[in-house]
């Protein structure tokens, strides 16, 4: 797997927790910048350990999978990707929503928003020998994309919201397809 292929899954990956940023940014008018450093951190440090947990059980895995590996990754990226896209286009009614400045909520939207990172992870640990480097890279990108989050929904709002879900999802399902494409065609 190369390092192209590793960045767009650490975006599609983050795109939950840009949603909550953004979100979060748009209607939590007291989030200063050392709640978004804070979410971002958060965020990002959920996302990177989430597929080295993953990763790990795929290890254990490997060598009962190994001879179709690619159909395992397709049908993880697949769905993740596509529970993403189905999400995205849900309609939940306004209310309060939870306040991101507080740990333990904060805490509640890591855990939620990297779980799809868990099974991520399995994949990863067919397709990628430096699995460090990878959940490293899907932690910063993470970061960047739920720090920067917060600005957009301070300064834009909830319009976004959904629209970016179903494009990480849209990546998601691309990724899977290109790995089993590749292995089926080589």
């Amino acid at each position: 797997m190369d390092y192209l292929v590793i960045v767009l899954t650490a975006v599609g990956l983050a795109m939950d927790a840009f949603a909550v940023s953004v979100v979060s940014g748009a209607t939590c008018k007291q989030l200063r910048v050392r709640h978004a450093v804070r979410m971002a951190f958060f965020f990002g440090g959920f996302q990177a350990v989430m597929p080295l947990m993953g990763a790990l059980a795929g290890l254990t895995l490997r060598r009962y999978i190994a001879s179709y590996d690619h159909w395992v990754a397709f049908v993880l990226l697949s769905a993740v990707g596509g529970k993403m896209i189905w999400e995205s286009f849900k309609i939940e009614a306004p209310g309060r929503s939870a306040d991101p400045s507080n740990i333990l909520v904060l805490l509640i939207l890591s855990v939620a928003t990297s779980i799809d990172a868990l099974a991520v992870g399995v994949t990863l640990s067919l397709l990628v020998a430096k699995l460090v480097v990878a959940a490293a890279v899907i932690g910063a990108v993470t970061f960047l994309l739920s720090y920067a989050g917060v600005l957009i929904g301070k300064r834009f709002g909830h319009f976004f919201e959904s629209r970016i879900e179903a494009i990480g999802g849209l990546i998601l399902v691309a990724l899977g397809l290109r790995i089993l494409l590749g292995d089926l065609l080589s």
